[in-house]
């Protein structure tokens, strides 16, 4: 089946592939095609939450490229394959029922790429299909599109090179009851724009689900039945929980922790009272229930008051307090503080040498092949008062906060700085919106290190309770400005959004329900921008313009010598650089012949690192070396093309080619057994007239008609 969606077509294949899966479909835009199966099975015991793993691998072979590690396979997932897995699964398991009791895994295999077209978008097309095929209970499909803003106009699924030069990056998943999934940044564009962005988006979407609906319709594979809910069981849960919880979500004194504490011990005692009741019922069955009455009396605690678990009203801000410069030997530092959230950033210049380098694969899909701006984002597990292995692999979820708070700060650094930025959030306390306090703290530490940011960013959690009919229509609504972590487990939506304020920045909206309603996505922006101006006006009066008077600002400088004295500040495959870098800090980069830049943390630094290059360029006196005699010389380094030996001290070390080692061809000057070190000797044979190197030969000593000269 075939659909045009923007400009191109979009075709829709199933029954030809992977027909063991539940559900499989392939999507083909362009040249690029990709296959998404669908398996499930019953779980063995009763599950509170919905067992959904999500797999996309975009691998070498699919662009046509050998992989570049050691082993050439294909190796672990990437960054952008795991958000890209992320970014699939927020977009499907909203529309599971509540009570779905399946495992399902979906694996999403690109097939081919065309360097083009977005195989992300069609992966969640893909998914879309393939769930709606498979024997799941599930409330779909869905639809998905990738849009941008360029020359002034909105564009459906745009290509590599047209989003190279597009003011916004938005993927947009929708349903027939709304939009289910937002991500993606903007290059500071208004407000009103981002909605008129995801209206276009939505609309477009409609278009796939139809095509979609119409592929299932003629699908003989029966969707599989749900447990009943026990009316009775129910309402005895209710019955005795709801009289504990109302009094704890109106007392405002309470903190995470103590309000925590409070609803565990009342938990406790609800189990006690009910399994006096029903001794028999299964466990899973009353905690699943105990926790579907904590969030049923939260939520009614919120329309009925109008009020918050902290006190708070609907629109009001947590207590924000900040600070700069709170590390002082770093480039820049803050500490930013929202409610029970904590968050300590810290900003590194570097040289444009250390700039993140993609691989061919990531190169081909993003058209770009390095970047030097990065924000990595840390949750230790001491964040929520728990014990956790230190040191373990990035979970998914800091590898996507952190993204997403890159995205949020990416739009505010100038356009071709001559540096590399790193930006760390280590979160220190956790109670919701930690990914949005990154973009605030990371904002503060760019100001405080002296970027000339175009100017603050700041991030805030925006999130919703609804009131929805039997025929699925959503008849009430209630949206909370800086979102609670407690808010975000209990509500229907975690809706992240930073910018500054002339416009956004970066967006994702973690949707709960089977679809959101454009106008109540239209007011969760406003509630953003809101947030945004109101959290900036008490960033500034901490920092407001990027520091100028800075003592440890990063110094670049060039560098010129004779280029016949290279060798001395290059050393033997770059030895001498490196020893730069670890004793001074400097990176130095070769331009030219005689020309080098260096990159140095602060001025000090930078003046340590030139008098060790001064150093190295002084005339020593050296000891007068005469013609044909022989020398006892110290090995310094051996490497396949010969070795760097030491005369003197005074001298600069000697390279000897692997022809002047021995009298036998020598393809590899290691295979001679020589190490760092050994002594050996040499025939002193004047200089080269060219470069002036000292010529040296240990295969003339070797050769039977050559007579011995004492040094």
């Amino acid at each position: 089946m075939t659909v045009k969606v923007g400009k191109r077509d979009l075709t829709i294949e199933t029954g030809k592939l992977a027909k063991f899966a539940d559900g499989a479909a392939v999507i083909k835009q362009g040249e690029t095609s990709v296959l998404v199966t669908v398996v499930s099975k019953s779980l063995s015991q009763p599950s509170s939450f919905l067992p959904l793993t999500v797999d996309y691998r975009l691998k070498a072979a699919a662009a046509g490229r050998i992989p570049m590690n050691f082993f050439r396979r294909e190796r672990g997932p990437t960054d952008n394959e795991i958000l890209t897995s992320r970014v699939i699964d927020r977009s499907i398991r909203p529309l599971f029922p509540e009570d779905c009791q399946r495992e399902l895994q979906v694996m999403c295999n690109v097939l081919a790429v065309d360097g083009e077209n977005d195989p992300a978008v069609l992966s969640i097309n893909a998914a879309s299909c393939a769930t709606a095929l498979s024997l799941m209970p599930w409330n779909g499909p869905v639809g998905a599109v990738r849009v941008g803003y360029i020359d002034g106009k909105i564009v459906i699924n745009p290509q590599r090179h047209e989003l190279e030069k597009s003011d916004i990056n938005l993927i947009v998943a929708s349903s027939l009851q709304g939009v289910v999934m937002l991500e993606g940044g903007a290059n500071i564009v208004s407000y009103d724009l981002m909605k008129q962005a995801i209206n276009t988006g939505h609309i477009e979407n409609m278009k796939i689900i139809q095509s979609i609906q119409q592929m299932t319709e003629n699908s003989t594979k029966a969707k599989s039945t749900q447990k009943e809910v026990q009316d009775e069981l129910w309402k005895t849960v209710y019955s005795v929980c709801s009289k504990a919880f109302y009094p704890i979500f109106n007392d405002y004194t309470h903190d995470k922790f103590s309000r925590d504490a409070k609803v565990k011990t009342e938990i406790e005692k609800a189990t006690k009272v009910l399994l006096e009741i029903y001794p028999n019922v299964d466990r899973e069955l009353l905690n699943s229930y105990i926790q579907k009455c904590f969030k049923e009396v939260f939520r009614k605690n919120i329309f009925k008051t109008d009020k918050r678990c902290d006190g708070r009203g609907l629109s009001d801000l947590r207590n924000i307090s900040c600070s700069v410069d709170v590390l002082k030997p770093l480039h820049g530092s803050s500490l930013f503080q929202r409610g029970q959230t904590q968050v300590l950033c810290t900003m590194a210049y570097d040289s444009l040498d250390m700039s993140l380098k993609f691989d061919p694969v990531s190169q081909l899909i993003s058209g770009v092949k390095e970047k030097n701006f990065m924000l990595h984002y840390e949750f230790p597990p001491y964040a929520t008062n728990e014990i956790g292995r230190p040191g373990a692999a990035l979970a998914r979820r800091e590898i996507g906060h952190g993204a997403l708070a890159e995205r949020g700060l990416r739009p505010i650094i100038p356009d071709n700085l001559p540096f590399s930025l790193r930006v760390t959030s280590e979160v220190l306390e956790s109670n919701g919106s930690s990914s949005m306090a990154s973009v605030c703290g990371g904002s503060l530490a760019l100001m405080d290190a002296g970027v000339p940011v175009k100017e603050a960013a700041a991030g805030v959690a925006i999130g919703l309770m609804t009131k929805i009919n039997y025929q699925g229509e959503t008849i009430d609504h209630r949206i909370l400005t800086d979102l609670l972590g407690i808010e975000d487990y209990c509500g229907d939506m975690d809706f992240k959004m930073a910018g500054t304020r002339n416009g956004i920045t970066a967006i994702q909206a973690d949707i709960k329900i089977e679809g959101l309603p454009l106008k109540i996505v239209s007011k969760a922006i406003d509630a953003g921008k809101s947030g945004i101006v109101r959290i900036l006006d008490i960033m500034d009066t901490v920092i407001k313009t990027p520091r100028q008077d800075k003592k440890n600002s990063p110094v670049k400088e060039t560098f010129v010598i004779n280029p016949k004295k290279r060798g001395r500040i290059m050393g033997f495959g770059g030895s001498k650089i490196r020893e730069l870098a670890q004793k001074t800090g400097v990176q130095m980069s070769p331009v030219d012949d005689s020309v080098f830049e260096l990159f140095a943390p602060d001025s000090s630094a930078m003046e340590e690192g030139k008098a060790l290059l001064n150093s190295w360029l002084e005339e020593k006196p050296a000891p007068d070396m005469e013609f044909g005699a022989i020398y006892t010389v110290k090995i310094l380094e051996v490497n396949v093309t010969g070795a760097l030996v030491e005369i003197h001290k005074n001298m600069e070390p000697v390279f000897i080619h692997r022809r002047q080692l021995d009298t036998r061809l020598v393809e590899d000057a290691r295979l001679l057994g020589f190490k760092p070190g050994d002594e050996i000797q040499v025939k002193y044979f004047g200089n080269d007239p060219t470069s002036g190197q000292v010529r040296l030969s240990r295969r003339l000593l070797l050769s039977p008609s050559v007579s011995a000269f004492k040094s």
